[in-house]
């Protein structure tokens, strides 16, 4: 018998149970996949709290992305990424119940894993990277263009670095003094948020920047980016929602059509990406799948130092 954990109400993370439960035979156009790593995202807690008029049904699975191997396939069905046999590695995303020694999904959310990441990397590229490409494509990020990212060395940050440096441009991340290597890593220039901010950004980019990617949703952030940025079309926040309806500026959103139609569009170029090697997810800590409610707790700190992965 398998295991899945459920939100059994909304609300904070004591509503989560984990409990018996097998994924069932796959259908046409269905995989059945053994969980060797369930991704972790902030989404995932986020996602307790019930909306105003939102009607979601409870029990509430929980997450979004997984890695792990191909157990059967559906009659006539093959994977988004082509083929698919018994024993196949494969990732997937955007799924509901992540959290489970096993899934039955759509198979056109299953891709093959690429053999450079392991399976808590697997399980934790694609919606931080299908974020970071909404957000580079969103605001017309290109060649020459100087980009200040807000949040730089976190999930969503990193894989921006990766794919801004692939479009030539030159990124100016905020982070704190004990992250500015990662930031360097991954090839952006680091600068400290905070008062001051602003003028730190003109000093290293005296010309001018083009562009604005918030990943943390402060007010610093956003008036930051108002400041520096005349084109308000080439300001992005994923964690702003009042204030890019204040202020007119782009608020995008794995909730929202728009965004769900490209990010879906984007998983296969993702993919190939990391199979080359060009991207690539910094993993923290693992935890088992029967510690997730620990590993939440790790994540809502906002401090994971990397990804998380619950692994059954």
């Amino acid at each position: 018998m398998g295991q899945r954990w459920i939100a059994t109400d909304f609300g904070g993370l004591d509503v989560l149970r984990l409990v018996e439960a097998s994924a069932p035979d796959p259908g046409p156009g269905e995989v059945r996949i053994a969980v060797r790593a369930a991704g972790m995202n902030p989404a995932d807690h986020k996602h307790l709290a019930k909306a105003p008029g939102e009607g979601r049904a409870l029990p509430l699975p929980i997450g979004y992305e997984v890695s792990g191997v191909v157990e059967s396939l559906g009659p006539g069905t093959e994977l988004a990424s082509g083929g698919g046999a018994p024993g196949d590695e494969v990732l997937a995303f955007r799924i509901s119940g992540g959290y489970a020694s096993e899934v039955t999904v759509p198979a056109r959310d299953v891709f093959a894993k690429p053999a450079a990441l392991d399976h808590p990397a697997a399980a934790n590229l694609l919606l931080a990277a299908t974020t970071a490409a909404e957000m580079l494509e969103v605001t017309g990020v290109g060649e020459g263009d100087v980009v200040l990212l807000h949040g730089a060395s976190g999930a969503v940050g990193v894989s921006v670095l990766q794919q801004a440096v692939r479009l030539g441009a030159r990124v100016v991340g905020t982070a704190s003094e004990r992250s500015a290597d990662v930031v360097r890593g991954f090839g952006g220039e680091p600068v400290a948020y905070g008062d001051g901010l602003v003028e730190r950004v003109r000093e290293l980019a005296p010309d001018g920047v083009q562009a604005a990617l918030d990943a943390v949703g402060t007010d610093e952030a956003v008036d930051a980016s108002l400041a520096l940025v005349a084109d308000r079309s080439r300001i992005v926040t994923i964690a702003a929602a009042a204030r890019a309806q204040q202020d007119g500026i782009t608020m995008i959103g794995g909730a929202m059509p728009a965004s769900q139609a490209f990010r879906d569009a984007a998983r296969a170029r993702l993919v190939a990406m990391a199979a080359s090697g060009d991207l690539v997810v910094p993993v923290a800590r693992t935890f088992p799948l029967a510690d997730a409610v620990e590993a939440l707790q790790l994540l809502q700190t906002g401090h994971p130092g990397g990804k998380l992965a619950l692994l059954p």
